[in-house]
């Protein structure tokens, strides 16, 4: 009786880790295709150059990284690597990066910028700060693991 508990506990594990991978790659696809996208629209910007197209050119450039980053970290599950927080922690700089530069694009042209786009700008830098250093000690942790 015990035997048969442990055989049809370990078929639902396999049934589960297989739906597990199925979505996985699913996901995967799903994030290629939105960079697939991405990557379109920014070249269409490309082809019609102005001030607010290089705005939006650099904007979805930096969000296709962002979703490379999320499949790298996809690849990674499935190729059963170890979890690794430097990814998320890269894409935490992209975006605060990325956010930055959207502000000073938009602001470029106004001739008073305001109070609560510089705190935006200065906050932004401050998580950039704090994720580079989140970076390192993840980074120095791994050597001292290995």
């Amino acid at each position: 009786m015990e035997q048969e508990k442990v055989a049809l506990t370990e078929i639902f594990r396999k049934f589960l880790l297989t739906i597990d991978i199925i979505f996985h790659v699913v996901a995967a696809l799903l994030l290629l295709a939105a960079c697939g996208f991405i990557l379109f629209y920014a070249f269409l910007h490309v082809l019609e150059p102005s001030h607010a197209s290089m705005i939006a050119l650099v904007n979805d450039v930096l969000l296709a990284l962002i979703v490379l980053e999320l499949l790298w970290t996809v690849i990674r599950f499935l190729k059963k690597q170890k979890f690794s927080l430097g990814p998320f922690l890269a894409i935490g700089i992209i975006a605060a990066v990325r956010r930055i530069l959207l502000i000073e694009a938009q602001t470029s042209l106004m001739e008073h910028i305001p109070v609560e786009k510089l705190y935006e700008i200065g906050l932004s830098a401050l998580v950039i700060i704090i994720l580079m250093a989140a970076y390192y000690l993840a980074a120095r942790a791994q050597r001292l693991e290995q």
